[in-house]
């Protein structure tokens, strides 16, 4: 496949391959972050900025985690958020809000030179009185999805699988888009 995947997270890039059933090349690189609340605009700054480095077709990825008693906040700023408040100050910030909210988005962007894709996704749920579970990565311990009474950090690798916004909305297109390149 000839697509290198710009993360320096071991962790996604071992998801990633484990959904499409081969290693892809991944490759970790100090990109500008673009400052806004658009995901797709993040992304579209970021894959054009480390097309520019490659020199070759470049798959990124972004992330969001808002609070519904925030507004659009913390989406893509989350990884601030966690540093400066962690989880249980997380959890706090749903408390002005009965539903207690949440919605996690993500945002793939491909670029060849010529060719921008896009796979995106949002998955609605809440966030919990206090974090809760140790499996997982980023905000897993404090999103409980909609449908589900436990947060993803609390889930067996098969239940967050079938809650994961990851292969159940963006990983199928994404796989269908790389496969349709591997035939040209």
């Amino acid at each position: 496949m000839n697509v290198t995947f710009i993360t320096g997270n071991q962790n996604k890039a071992d998801f990633l391959a484990k959904y499409l059933g081969h290693d892809i090349p991944h490759k970790k690189l100090e990109l500008d972050e673009l400052q806004s609340l658009n995901l797709r605009r993040i992304t579209e700054y970021k894959v054009k900025q480390a097309y520019e480095i490659i020199r070759g077709p470049v798959l990124v990825e972004d992330i969001g985690f808002t609070i519904g008693a925030l507004g659009k906040l913390p989406g893509p700023f989350i990884k601030w958020f966690i540093e400066e408040m962690g989880y249980d100050g997380l959890c706090r910030l749903a408390d002005p809000d009965p539903a207690r909210a949440a919605v996690t988005s993500v945002c793939y962007a491909y670029f060849d030179g010529r060719t921008l894709e896009f796979f995106e996704g949002e998955l609605g749920g809440t966030v919990p009185d206090h974090p809760r579970g140790s499996d997982g990565f980023g905000w897993n311990c404090v999103f409980i999805p909609n449908g589900q009474d436990k947060t993803n950090a609390e889930m067996s690798e098969s239940e967050t699988e079938r809650y994961s916004l990851r292969t159940t909305t963006v990983y199928p297109k994404l796989k269908e888009f790389l496969s349709s390149l591997d035939k040209q």
